[in-house]
């Protein structure tokens, strides 16, 4: 929501659409008249650099969907595409899913697949279409509960908090609705506490019309961003990373469901663009595809998974000085930058390539001409808009919520390059009082490289600009100010992936008994005496987990539980344990493991609690070794 009048008094007004209008007071920070001049300087460097160094190129078209189309493949994306169409039928597996879901997530759902299934209806597909009703009064059904969200999917009362679904004792699991409104109630929190245990939307619905967060809403200054933290979790903070293929993989899934619930609760739309494939350069280093680009990089140097360019223009930049005043802003010679980036696709690979000749501007200058020339753009062009967009959301803590999914939901060669770039980014803050280069000024001049992308054609681009401008280079200051907290999975969507796991495990184990029942029917009575017997734990005392660390001296060890018992304490007792036989490790190179019960792996915080996370996880099996690149 950006209106009012704003007008400018510098050279650059002519950039301005007419009638765009501009209220200082009501954008979300009113940025002063210098550092939104640095904005229209680096969109003049863009245009200039653009016409001096490439030939017009194709836009990317962003096709306009035709109705039902994006829902079809949000439920794609979510996993849920057995929702309808041909496979329809065999929907179990998403029938183990929904019933992980929260009440607002399960009302996000429901909405897109009854768009989807009336266009179905109205083409007059002739494949089975499901009512949207049936879909959720049947997973409901299967757990005794009705639709009407009165029942939490996941509740659990005080009296049988470690009771699961069919009676069986378990972990307990923090994700009813019910539930989350007493525990919000019971939680004191300040302001500024990002709570990771309860869904964001469900958080939202619940503070929809309260005044938290509104304080935050206004005012300008690096000083006034809150200074959010996440509290302490004794079960340990699980960060992008962390988990193992399958459960990230079930992870974005939630995500994208949470994301979608969060903006229909605050009224937001959300729309994710398609783009229609072009032709884009199979080679070299600028305008080739993110992921191509890797694959390059990777027959050079294996197992990398940022592009080499992109290293070697930031380690070009650091190698002078942070300090240079006015770094970033201050652009490389047009000419130049052409010359040096010819130079580049033809010598880079090589390693004939001269970088005595490149000054620290021209590097930077390089830097950001890499990002605007990817074919697409590095936030991507499904989620471009929804980070945009995010400055649309009401309090400054739904819009940290919001960057937090999003981030979550970037294919990894996006999200390694963007977690690098905006580290390098708070680097060159670091040294804001030689530089001059305040978080804000920084935001401002990157947010035209992310945000402005050449694809989607320049008029629509030019018209909004301006009233863009403020708010992306919002949404690039909470990015950058906040990049530690962007990384971490929010607990309540860990849970929920427990969860899924737990109830397809028992689905698996219900489907083995039934057809070792076949089993036992059809052969002699013989075979039943060599049925399999289930392992017990008796070699282990309650209490006390057993911990294997094949690739150190000690190799397996039991560990008693107590009250205070950290996962980096018991790393730490391993590495205590010398052997001149072994490969010697060092603390920072090996972690403890949670492998297997209610999650696929997850490498565990030292500052995990793990008397706490046994009682999550008592399945689990404990493995030290070290964190896969």
């Amino acid at each position: 929501r950006r209106s009012g009048q704003y007008t400018m008094n510098h050279d650059h007004s002519k950039k301005i659409p007419d009638g765009a209008s501009f209220d200082r007071s009501g954008s979300q920070d009113s940025l002063d008249e210098l550092s939104m001049d640095d904005y229209w300087k680096e969109l003049e460097n863009i245009h200039e650099t653009r016409g001096n160094n490439h030939e017009e190129r194709v836009a990317l078209v962003v096709k306009e969907p035709d109705e039902g189309e994006l829902e079809e493949e949000w439920l794609k994306e979510a996993g849920l595409s057995n929702l309808f169409g041909e496979s329809s039928g065999d929907s179990l597996d998403s029938m183990v899913f929904l019933s992980t879901l929260t009440r607002i997530q399960k009302a996000a759902v429901e909405k897109r697949v009854e768009t989807v299934t009336q266009t179905m209806r109205k083409k007059n597909k002739q494949h089975q279409i499901p009512d949207v009703r049936d879909i959720f009064r049947l997973q409901n059904d299967s757990k005794g509960k009705v639709c009407d969200g009165s029942e939490p999917s996941a509740g659990r009362t005080s009296e049988n908090k470690n009771e699961t679904h069919d009676g069986t004792k378990g972990p307990k699991f923090s994700l009813g609705t019910d539930e989350q409104k007493s525990l919000l109630e019971d939680t004191p929190s300040s302001d500024t506490d990002i709570n990771l245990e309860i869904s964001f939307a469900e958080q939202a619905a619940n503070f929809k019309d309260s005044s938290v967060g509104k304080m935050y809403k206004g005012g300008g200054g690096d000083t006034l961003l809150p200074n959010f933290r996440l509290p302490k979790d004794k079960t340990g903070t699980t960060k992008i990373g962390d988990l193992a293929p399958q459960d990230m993989k079930k992870v974005c899934s939630l995500a994208l469901i949470e994301l979608t619930a969060l903006y229909d609760t605050l009224g937001t739309e959300f729309k994710q663009q398609k783009a229609v494939k072009i032709k884009t350069k199979d080679a070299g280093l600028f305008g080739v595809p993110l992921s191509l680009l890797l694959e390059q990089d990777q027959k050079k140097v294996p197992g990398t998974k940022i592009p080499l360019i992109f290293q070697k223009l930031i380690a070009q930049i650091e190698e002078t000085t942070l300090e240079t005043e006015g770094l970033l802003r201050i652009p490389g010679v047009a000419t130049r930058i052409k010359g040096l980036c010819q130079e580049l696709e033809a010598k880079f690979y090589e390693g004939t390539f001269n970088w005595e000749n490149v000054k620290q501007h021209d590097a930077a200058s390089l830097l950001k001409l890499f990002i605007r020339e990817l074919p697409q753009p590095l936030l991507t062009v499904e989620y471009l808009k929804a980070f945009q967009d995010v400055q649309n959301l009401p309090t400054r803590k739904q819009q940290l919520q919001a960057l937090n999914l999003l981030v979550i939901l970037l294919p990894e060669a996006n999200r390694h390059t963007l977690k690098v770039l905006l580290e390098f980014l708070q680097r060159v803050i670091d040294h804001r009082d030689k530089n001059k280069m305040t978080l804000k000024n920084v935001a401002m001049v990157m947010a035209p490289n992310l945000f402005m992308f050449h694809g989607f054609g320049s008029k629509t681009i030019e018209q909004s600009e301006f009233v863009m401008a403020a708010g992306t280079a919002n949404v690039m200051r909470f990015m950058i100010q906040y990049q530690k907290l962007l990384w971490t999975i929010p607990k309540f969507i860990v849970n929920q992936v427990r969860e899924q796991n737990t109830e397809s495990q028992k689905k698996e184990k219900k489907e083995k008994s039934m057809k070792k029942l076949l089993k036992k029917m059809a052969y002699d009575r013989e075979k039943h005496e060599k049925q399999e017997k289930t392992p017990n734990d008796t070699d282990v005392p309650q209490g006390v987990i057993r911990v294997q660390a094949p690739h150190l001296s000690k190799v397996s060890m039991a560990i008693q539980l107590t009250e205070e018992l950290k996962a980096g304490d018991i790393v730490a007792r391993f590495l205590s344990q010398k052997s001149g036989n072994v490969q010697t490790l060092k603390k920072e190179e090996v972690f403890l493991y949670e492998i297997g019960g209610n999650i696929g792996e997850r490498c565990l915080d030292d500052d995990t609690y793990m008397k706490d996370l046994y009682q999550l996880n008592p399945n689990a099996e404990w493995v030290i070794k070290p964190k896969q690149s």
